[in-house]
């Protein structure tokens, strides 16, 4: 009998009260629901904003409480890291996986042997023209690019390098495109894979400070990136940005 596929999912998770505990666990447990586990394995790995919740372990899974900073980013690579499974799938903590999910992407893989990066399918979760289940170009994938789940193959980042850890929440699904596209690889989405995200469940029991910590300043590093504006430029304006924090302003 062959050996299940394994498959790496890595899930952010921020379990600072009892209804996102619960999410991460409704996540992880439609996970290990949504295939044969005699044809594909999950091997589960949370990183755990939370330090307040350490020792506990998410049932099914290898719960990791980094001590560095939270970084979107940063924690996707600890998980990585600590993975080394030939797929990799990149997670938000609210997600609902579908019956055979994982089986289309391998599929899609199989046929392809250049899809290194793909993404799931969410009926009517983007309305637009670009949102039609086809396979998306570079120019009009952002549109339809789910960042809070990504499935990959490990080989991905023997070409692209790690992820850019500068980049601590928003503009992160961005720069995963623009490194794709500057190294010239295509992704897909998979219109029979379906993953539902019900939706920054964590990200609306921030305050204002967290917020623009996690949205005003990884936008001036993006554009200083991508749109090549000056270094000077950069660090002025973010300089101004900490010290409103500081301030509370």
């Amino acid at each position: 009998m062959a050996k299940p596929i394994e498959i790496d999912i890595i899930i952010l998770s921020y379990a600072k009260d009892e209804s996102l505990k619960d999410l991460t666990n409704q996540t992880i447990q439609t996970v290990l629901a949504s295939e044969n586990p005699d044809e594909i394995h999950f091997n589960v790995v949370v990183i755990e904003s939370n330090k307040g919740l350490f020792p506990y372990q998410f049932p099914n899974s290898t719960t990791i409480y980094p001590k560095e900073k939270f970084g979107f980013h940063k924690y996707l690579n600890i998980g990585i890291g600590q993975t080394n499974s030939p797929y990799v799938c990149l997670c938000n903590n609210d997600l609902v996986f579908h019956k055979g999910w994982a089986s289309a992407m391998l599929k899609a893989m199989d046929e392809d042997a250049n899809l290194l990066s793909a993404h799931p399918y969410q009926p009517g979760y983007i309305k637009n023209k670009n949102h039609t289940g086809e396979d998306c170009e570079l120019d009009s994938f952002y549109g339809v690019l789910f960042g809070w789940c990504i499935f990959v193959k490990r080989e991905l980042f023997n070409i692209t390098g790690p992820l850019d850890e500068q980049l601590t929440f928003w503009y992160s699904d961005y720069d995963y495109i623009k490194t794709l596209q500057k190294h010239q690889i295509i992704t897909r989405l998979i219109p029979g894979s379906i993953v539902d995200h019900l939706g920054s469940r964590s990200w609306v029991t921030m305050d204002k400070k967290e917020h623009q910590k996690l949205t005003q300043i990884p936008r001036l590093y993006f554009s200083y990136k991508w749109h090549h504006r000056s270094y000077i430029r950069y660090r002025i304006e973010l300089t101004y940005y900490k010290l409103k924090m500081l301030l509370g302003l």
